[in-house]
């Protein structure tokens, strides 16, 4: 039985390289996990999947995941093929899609905006005039916030899911009993203010939860201590624990469990938008400064009904994040849970309404067909 709203079954070819971190990877999994829960039956073809050996140690029912490489005799493209964030799928491939009778929906999934731009360029055409592909359309299709993009990716029981989590149980599981004051997630590129943090956060009850990589390396060089997975270090009033990797169910449970996330990238900062808990975002910097004009238009959505006090003091501690200036901005807890949990559910409704990026995307490929 297809879930409401979910036609024929489709075979999907979904390409993903890993560039330089694991979010291309965490996006992309996430999705075919997502098609698959759908009814749908999906490939992931993928140049690194040794990450999904912590990610997704159990695999889903209905994903195969696939070395990169070009096809083999008889291997034939699927109805529809996506390649995540203009990856371009292996040329013979794609001449295998070009020979197809009828030929599959040629997708590129292109990152996360809230720019103007992604809006106006969701579901654009680009016919290949040359090429292995010549002769095929390959359609653009950009995740977004409104009911003008591609949506946001939301599993059907998340919300409930997180509503009846238990933080006490979930921290105990990862060897972190719950201690009085603030409790933060730390997860991020390397971060420049990261030590005036520290001393801020040192002055206060703090319990620091420590993903691994580069926050994991500041934080244990600012500590001379090991940032061995499962340690704890105590400061002043913070108390730092080092985490192991954890798999993606387990990444939500932590967000969930937290009083203030800081996340990076594109696929933590959507599940830190459903945590309904207050975050920061730390984009990946690029070298022309695009990074910050992206921070500013999530921010100017982000932002919609909030005090105009909350908004000057958030707008300034997301910059901080992004290379501004180094003390945290005070911020007034209250008002941010509240309005970290009004955003969320503002953005849960809208993906209720008009689908979710899988079942848009889905949608999208049918009426491409």
């Amino acid at each position: 039985m297809q879930p409401a709203g979910i036609g024929e079954a489709l075979d999907w070819d979904l390409f993903c390289r890993v560039i330089d971190n694991h979010g291309d990877l965490g996006v992309c999994w996430r999705l075919a996990r997502r098609l698959a829960a759908l009814g749908q039956r999906v490939r992931l073809w993928v140049d690194d999947a040794s990450a999904l050996a912590w990610m997704a140690p159990h695999g889903a029912h209905g994903v195969r995941v696939l070395p990169w490489r070009e096809p083999v005799a008889g291997e034939r493209a699927g109805d529809v093929v996506v390649e995540a964030f203009g990856c371009n799928p292996p040329p013979a491939f794609v001449a295998r899609m070009a020979a197809g009778t009828p030929p599959p929906v040629w997708i590129n999934l292109e990152y996360l905006s809230a720019e103007g731009h992604a809006e106006r360029s969701h579901g654009l055409a680009s016919p290949q005039a040359s090429g292995p592909g010549a002769g095929l359309t390959k359609w653009f299709f950009y995740p977004g916030f409104t009911a003008r993009g591609g949506g946001l990716l939301l599993e059907d029981d998340l919300p409930a899911q997180r509503d009846g989590f238990d933080a006490t149980a979930g921290l105990a599981a990862l060897g972190a009993a719950p201690q009085a004051g603030q409790r933060i997630s730390l997860f991020g590129y390397e971060q420049p203010a990261l030590g005036a943090w520290l001393e801020a956060w040192q002055r206060e009850p703090t319990q620091l939860l420590v993903a691994p990589g580069a926050p994991a390396r500041q934080v244990a060089s600012w500590l001379g201590a090991s940032a061995d997975a499962g340690s704890m270090v105590q400061r002043g009033q913070l108390q730092a624990h080092f985490l192991p990797w954890l798999t993606q169910p387990g990444y939500d449970r932590l967000l969930w469990s937290c009083t203030l996330n800081h996340v990076r990238g594109e696929d933590s900062l959507v599940r830190a938008l459903w945590a309904a808990r207050p975050f920061v975002w730390q984009l990946y910097a690029q070298s022309d400064g695009a990074h910050r004009a992206k921070l500013e238009a999530f921010l100017d959505l982000y932002l919609e009904g909030a005090a105009p006090a909350l908004a000057r003091s958030l707008r300034a501690r997301f910059r901080g994040c992004n290379g501004g200036d180094a003390a945290p901005t005070p911020v007034d807890a209250i008002a941010w849970q509240a309005h970290a949990r009004g955003r969320s559910a503002a953005l849960q409704a809208a993906s209720t309404q008009g689908g979710d990026l899988a079942s848009r995307l889905y949608g999208f490929a049918r009426g491409k067909r």
